[in-house]
């Protein structure tokens, strides 16, 4: 299986748990995860992010959210 299909099965799993987790639409989750480092590194082929589960690159997106607070 591709990397990009890889992408496009985790994805949705991804914006399901920040919009959950933020009670935001999945409209507005799918937007703050595609415009965070974080998508632009788990597009990033050669770091490898591809292979991680969505509960995993959902925990980078919730450190780099936190961080981005302080």
């Amino acid at each position: 299986m591709g990397h990009a299909t890889v992408r496009g099965l985790i994805i949705p799993e991804i914006v399901k748990l920040i919009s959950e987790k933020y009670s935001w639409s999945e409209e507005k989750a799918l937007d703050e995860f595609y415009n965070s480092v974080t998508a632009e590194c788990y597009a990033d082929d050669d770091l490898g992010l591809y292979g991680q589960s969505a509960l995993y690159i959902f925990g980078l997106f919730v450190e780099e959210k936190l961080s981005s607070n302080r």
